[in-house]
């Protein structure tokens, strides 16, 4: 299976196991940027040389043969659950993707159809109730996660312990997880454990959040979208993620995480 979902600096000073929704678009431009000294212009998902990705054929043998020889220093980034979920509605589902269409094509069409999903027109702009419509894209993430019916689940609202176990099984080791909610902490205790060509200041950094600007803006804040059912959903999904990366399930309101991420539980729990 390899490394699905890996980036490594062409210096191989380190290793990223992407999480969709969690700062990735911001991680992989500073990767880019610590080799070459200038960020990528354009999204860095669409880069197809300056970083090594294991989507990138001449790419998989240097990504498999440092994370199985533990070579560079590996990281990945997580988010709370609440707010990663509902970001994949409002980005996924909501808004107009950079190519100007739908995402996937059908989806909401499909999800309009079976579930009642409202999405606001067309192109998004019409005025839809945002609370009645996410709790029913919960339903229908839930049904592609645990069943998956109608299809099968989405990388953006697949649980992050499902990404994160994949480097873990086949032979990867992680030395560090870091929260999305604290991302310059996270980012910069990375950056000390490494050498880069070009060196890296946090602060001056951009964020490179690509999904901005395609959906509605969130209108509620996030503890109100979220029900005693919602909640029930979100936590027959996403239980892992609570447990393993110490995120407040009995509070949607608190997006802060409540304890410190213990790497030996991640790796023994999701190593089988």
């Amino acid at each position: 299976m390899g490394f699905p979902g890996t980036w490594m600096t062409e210096s191989e000073s380190m290793v990223y196991r992407v999480v969709p929704k969690c700062a990735c678009s911001t991680i992989g431009q500073i990767m880019y940027y610590s080799d070459h000294g200038a960020f990528f212009d354009g999204d860095i998902h669409d880069a197809q040389d300056g970083l090594h990705k294991w989507a990138l054929d001449h790419s998989k043998d240097p990504i498999t043969q440092n994370v199985l020889n533990h070579r560079s220093y590996s990281f990945t980034c997580v988010r709370n659950p609440y707010t990663r979920i509902l970001s994949s509605f409002f980005d996924k589902i909501c808004g107009i993707q950079r190519n100007g269409n739908r995402y996937r094509g059908n989806l909401v069409p499909q999800l309009v159809q079976k579930y009642g999903i409202d999405v606001g027109g067309a192109d998004g702009s019409e005025p839809f109730d945002q609370i009645a419509s996410f709790r029913r894209f919960l339903l229908f993430a839930r049904d592609t996660i645990k069943f998956r019916k109608p299809m099968d689940p989405d990388i953006h609202w697949s649980a992050m312990s499902g990404h994160i176990s994949t480097f873990i099984v086949n032979g990867g080791t992680y030395d560090n997880i870091f929260w999305t909610e604290s991302f310059n902490d996270g980012m910069q205790s990375v950056l000390s454990e490494v050498e880069t060509p070009k060196e890296v200041v946090l602060k001056d950094v951009p964020r490179f959040n690509e999904s901005e600007g395609h959906g509605p803006k969130r209108a509620h804040e996030v503890a109100d979208y979220f029900d005693d059912l919602s909640m029930h959903l979100v936590y027959e999904i996403y239980k892992r993620d609570f447990d393993l990366f110490k995120y407040d399930f009995e509070n949607p309101a608190n997006k802060m995480p409540v304890g410190e991420i213990d790497l030996d539980e991640v790796h023994a729990k999701l190593g089988d």
